[in-house]
């Protein structure tokens, strides 16, 4: 009976939940406010019945490992970890030591005026130290809020969340076994021990998660159950028996799935998935609202005769807290800024942040578990409701005056700016298509021009409009184009066009394109665009591999990355050139248009001129990746075009089921891309060496045994001057350029260099770069002999060669 209670309860709550949104929404208030009141006002009605509410309401302990796992999840996983990184500085300081010291400030705070014992105290602040962005964010949606004021909050309230309940569940161990835990320093080592300790096994959850997905084939219905199954067996596994904290861990998982997620699933499966998790934390923080709400009633019982002693406790609990997050906010987030960690927080963003700090879901469960806990006064859970409830019923309210007192609701004048060219270009468009659907319809001209009246731009609007100088149309105008890039990857990612993986590499390309040019303009976006043709750290780290310790595939791997990025990468800058001529040129001008013109004609040369180098060292797997590309463009094509022709009842389901199914055997193909062979086989490496021309087969083969191949990338310094030399080079194919005297000297294939060192034992008289891609042949120095010994020509010529360049560097 008590489980039919439970499940009969919820489903009512979930019910009036369905009816407070809308609700929220028309009355232009906080949902979470509209909750507080409404399971207040419900707890008041049910308060007649003794016992009603705890009938349905589950134990404190079921509570949080059902409620808690989502509304971490959740909040993780929306959060963009490339974004986050970014303003990883302020945030891990508002989020760890930004609890820290309110948890600690609010314990002090009320321990010289409370019963409760210090602990207790410390327990209270770390109850209330979580913020929730849930009603923050959703203001600041509504008036427009800057977006670093939104990733602020929301990185601070996904972090302060782990960081606070892992300080709560020490303190909780401490009050539950005094005398047992060994002191503060005990204390602190327990939170590190459970706060690392998640991070680590939450990461190696997500990493699990991640090798998982690509087995499941896309399934829209599959990727969601894993996550939510992952996230719960990760909260239990390391609360119950690992003993770390099972909300960090949580939280640690859901950011390894989504950094990794956001690259391996399409944007509509993310998007899936994503949505799914919104359901369940809005069911979660919705049921955790209203049950704590409707306990308060029951919570006066607790401070009955005690009414002022509780507000002057509450009220000192609000002073704490406001008065820690200020220490933290003016007092040590400059200090980034000083130190050059991070950028600096304009102070209006600090004024919102300050008072903007609400407390929901999180510490409602936090609270209810402290009622219930019989080791804990019974004054934590109360006050700690209090100050939820005042944070909903005052802070929330005056948030949005503040924000507009301020003027954080206003757009910037670049974005008016934009916004006022789009509004009157959309105008004329929409009263041309009024005029054309009129005369389709035979409708009377005076009727399609009385509609059309409604469109026109008020003069007053054309006298107001703000003009930008060119710089701030440009930006505005690069802005929107990096914008479109980045919808174009994500529609090569939908219709894969190119791999998971690389269309994954193109989307944070993007987004760096789009936050350079957001922030530095022109410069930040030249930036941006040219580390697609620039190698970066994974790349070198493969190269360093591989000219170290001879591991190929991961080089292999990276430049076949690199070949698909580069070509898709082409075919998007010439839809950008178009889309600038066609779009950007009537909307932002001649000036924009010209200079974003020259932007892309600069970043087209630059892609063309790296993968020409690739061409020229990979002919035959060029050709395939471009047949492959072509290949994955037609199967996108035809999908669409089955698509269409379902769409208009052309085919009936089956013949589309069949389609696509044969559609799909010849798409799994096409999924494999072909691998790259550097061509580093020694054997034939040395056959392109004239020096070594004159060996016989037998002899030839020992030389190659004592010679070792290495591919050098463009620009690479292959040698630099000052180095001790132990080593001497043959170029099998390729060109370098040696850097000695006033003019540098290019060498082709065929040639050596590095003997200098080596013969005269000396050190690098020259820096030596690579031209192009290289195939070398390295010969160390204590093989020099056995080399002279295969042929006394090879000996010769390598002396003779050695003479000349001495002669020259003595003359020069």
């Amino acid at each position: 009976m008590d489980i039919l209670l439970t499940v009969l309860g919820v489903a009512a709550l979930l019910g009036l939940v369905s009816l407070l949104l809308p609700l929220a929404e028309r009355l232009s208030i906080p949902y979470a406010v509209l909750l507080a009141l409404a399971g207040i006002v419900l707890g008041i009605a049910v308060s007649a019945a003794p016992g009603a509410v705890h009938q349905f309401l589950p134990s404190s302990e079921t509570l949080l490992a059902i409620f808690l796992p989502p509304l971490l999840f959740e909040a993780a996983l929306g959060i963009d970890v490339r974004q986050l990184s970014d303003e990883i500085a302020p945030v891990l300081l508002l989020a760890v030591v930004g609890v820290v010291v309110c948890t600690f400030t609010a314990g002090f705070a009320l321990a010289p005026i409370s019963s409760m014992g210090l602990l207790a105290c410390i327990a209270v602040g770390a109850i209330i130290a979580t913020t929730d962005p849930v009603a923050v964010v959703g203001i600041f949606r509504a008036v427009g809020a800057p977006r670093r004021l939104s990733t602020l909050v929301e990185g601070e309230a996904l972090f302060n969340d782990a960081a606070a309940i892992a300080i709560y569940s020490v303190v909780l161990g401490m009050l539950s076994s005094p005398g047992e835990g060994g002191g503060a320093l005990a204390g602190v080592l327990g939170f590190l021990w459970q706060f690392i300790g998640g991070l680590v096994a939450g990461f190696i959850a997500g990493q699990i998660v991640m090798r998982v997905v690509p087995l499941l084939h896309g399934s829209r219905l599959s990727e969601p159950t894993l996550t939510i199954g992952a996230a719960y067996i990760t909260y239990v596994v390391c609360d119950h028996y690992l003993e770390v904290s099972g909300v960090v861990a949580v939280a640690s998982s859901a950011i390894a799935i989504s950094a990794g997620g956001r690259r391996r699933l399409t944007p509509s499966n993310w998007e899936n998935l994503v949505e799914s998790w919104e359901k369940l934390a809005f069911w979660a923080s919705s049921l955790i609202f209203l049950l704590a709400a409707m306990q308060a009633p029951q919570q006066v019982a607790y401070i009955e005769g005690k009414w002022v002693e509780y507000f002057e406790l509450l009220l000192a609990l609000v002073a704490a807290a406001l008065v820690a997050r200020a220490i933290t906010l003016y007092g040590l987030m400059p200090l980034l800024s000083l130190a050059k960690i991070a950028e600096p927080v304009d102070n209006k963003y600090k004024v919102v942040m300050l008072w903007g700090g609400m407390r929901g879901a999180v510490s409602l469960a936090l609270a209810i578990a402290a009622i219930e806990n019989e080791h804990i006064p019974n004054q934590v859970g109360v006050l700690a409701t209090g100050f939820v409830l005042f944070t909903l019923l005052v802070n929330a309210p005056t948030l949005r005056p503040l924000m507009r007192m301020i003027r954080l609701d206003r757009l910037s004048p670049v974005e008016s700016a934009v916004r006022d060219r789009v509004l009157e270009m959309s105008r004329v468009a929409v009263q041309e298509e009024i005029e054309a659907t009129a005369r389709e319809h035979q409708i009377e001209a005076d009727i399609a021009a009385e509609v059309a009246e409604v469109y026109r731009t008020p003069t007053d609007a054309e006298e107001t409009a703000v003009a930008l100088p060119d710089a701030q149309s440009i930006q505005a105008a690069l802005t929107v184009l990096a914008d479109r890039e980045e919808e174009v990857y994500s529609d090569y990612f939908e219709g894969r066009t190119v791999s998971r993986g690389g269309a994954a590499n193109l989307l944070a390309y993007a987004g760096g394109l789009r936050d350079k040019a957001r922030t530095d303009g022109v410069a930040g976006y030249e930036m941006a665009a040219a580390r697609i043709v620039q190698f970066d750290r994974a790349f070198r780290v493969a190269h360093w591999l591989h000219r170290r310790f001879g591991i190929d595939g991961p080089l292999a791997q990276k430049l076949a990355d690199r070949f698909e990025l580069l070509l898709a990468t082409r075919a998007v800058v010439h839809r950008l050139t178009r889309f600038n001529h066609d779009q950007i040129g009537p909307l932002f001008g001649d000036a924009p248009r010209t200079a974003l013109a020259h932007l892309l004609t600069t970043r087209r040369n630059d892609i063309e001129r790296a993968i020409s180098a690739l061409k020229l060292q990979y002919p035959s797997y060029a050709r395939q990746l471009e047949t492959h590309f072509l290949g994955r463009a037609a199967a996108r094509a035809e999908d669409e075009r089955y698509q269409q022709l379902r769409a208009e009842s052309i085919v009936n389901r089956d013949v589309y089921e069949d389609l696509e199914r044969d559609l799909a055997r010849r798409r799994a193909i096409l999924e494999s891309r072909p691998t790259l062979d550097l061509g580093l086989n020694r054997d034939e490496l040395v056959a392109r060496v004239p020096m070594f021309a004159s060996l016989d087969g037998h002899a030839r083969h020992e030389v190659a045994g004592l010679l070792r191949p290495r591919l050098s990338v463009p620009g690479e310094k292959i040698v630099a001057k000052g180095q001790r030399g132990d080593e001497m080079y043959f170029v099998s194919s390729g060109a370098v350029e040696v850097h000695v005297g006033r003019h540098p000297i290019q060498l082709g294939t065929g040639t050596f260099f590095g003997e200098m060192a080596i013969l005269g034992e000396t050190r690098r008289n020259a820096d030596v770069v690579a031209l192009g891609f290289c195939q070398l042949l390295t010969l160390g120095a204590h093989d020099l002999d056995t080399l002279f010994k295969a042929d006394p020509a090879i000996e010769r010529e390598i002396h003779r060669v050695f003479d000349e360049r001495r002669a020259a560097a003595q003359a020069g």
